[in-house]
């Protein structure tokens, strides 16, 4: 049950505008939340009275969620650096559009260049959208380099100037352009932001601790899928033997009381090479199913 609208019961989040706007309308639907997303509107519509959203961009994120301008905010752990904000990061939510590995921003140079190493670029200038993190990047390394702010097309870039610090998740930009990596600056995740003020506020923090439970059991269950089947009891241990959980399968009993069901929660992946072995151990009547959330 929601409560109505108004200043003291009303929780606004920042959702991400722009690469990340769709994935984090699915997250937040698989954690049971319905956003209304339209690449017009930059305040979507979301099916709890106690929230408001609104969109922007995840570079500018942290900086709205320190000042207050919301509550709390999704965005990288590269823009929160960027913006030294000062915000309390409540949880890391390893999502991304691609996948669910951090986004990692490089040092690149061109595949003929002589660059080998960071201290080959003493003098030299690179361009990156990062700048203050690469500034102090290259300040602890103890080369002197020229920072400069890159636009656009960044790739580009590393043929006219120096070096480029470029985000990669799989690389593939990387490679379409020939260009090679010789160095990592930052490793970043989506993190979950609050104000410090909200933090504070009783009300607010459990709406949010709740809302950070759903959207970690979401994320937890993103990979795995739930395995059901039944089994005869001579065949229980074989087939037990198969399976890889961490902890116990749950087994209940049949109104057949010479068989008992199955199941278990594992990774997707294992689903296809695990089934017909589970099948010749014994197993029927084998059923998967997609999970929305798991909450440990």
């Amino acid at each position: 049950m929601t409560t109505s609208r108004n200043a003291q019961n009303m929780l606004k989040i920042g959702i991400p505008k722009g690469s990340l706007a769709d994935s984090t309308v699915d997250l937040f639907h698989r954690a049971g939340y319905e956003i209304g997303h339209s690449s017009r509107s930059y305040f979507p519509q979301i099916d709890d009275d106690t929230l408001s959203c609104v969109m922007f961009r995840a570079q500018e994120m942290s900086r709205y969620v320190e000042s207050g301008v919301v509550d709390m905010g999704l965005t990288g752990y590269d823009w929160i650096c960027e913006n030294a904000s000062d915000v309390v990061e409540v949880c890391e939510l390893a999502y991304s559009k691609a996948t669910s590995r951090p986004a990692r921003w490089v040092l690149a140079v061109p595949a003929e260049s002589k660059v080998q190493s960071v201290k080959d670029l003493e003098g030299g200038i690179v361009a990156t959208e990062l700048v203050n993190v690469v500034k102090r990047f290259f300040a602890e390394q103890k080369v002197n380099v020229r920072v400069e702010f890159s636009w656009g097309a960044t790739e580009v870039k590393a043929r006219i100037l120096d070096a480029i610090v470029e985000l990669t998740e799989t690389g593939s930009s990387l490679r379409a352009n020939n260009l090679r990596e010789i160095g990592e600056v930052l490793r970043s995740t989506t993190r979950l932001i609050v104000n410090r003020k909200a933090w504070a506020d009783p009300w607010k923090k459990r709406k949010i601790e709740d809302l950070a439970m759903q959207l970690r059991g979401a994320i937890e269950a993103r990979q795995k899928v739930g395995l059901k089947m039944n089994v005869a009891r001579p065949d229980l241990e074989s087939v037990v033997k198969l399976l890889p959980a961490e902890k116990s399968p749950t087994v209940s009993a049949l109104a057949d009381q010479d068989y008992v069901a199955v199941e278990v929660i594992l990774e997707e992946r294992l689903e296809r090479e695990l089934i017909p072995e589970l099948k010749r151990a014994g197993a029927s009547g084998i059923i998967t199913y997609p999970l929305n959330k798991i909450i440990p």
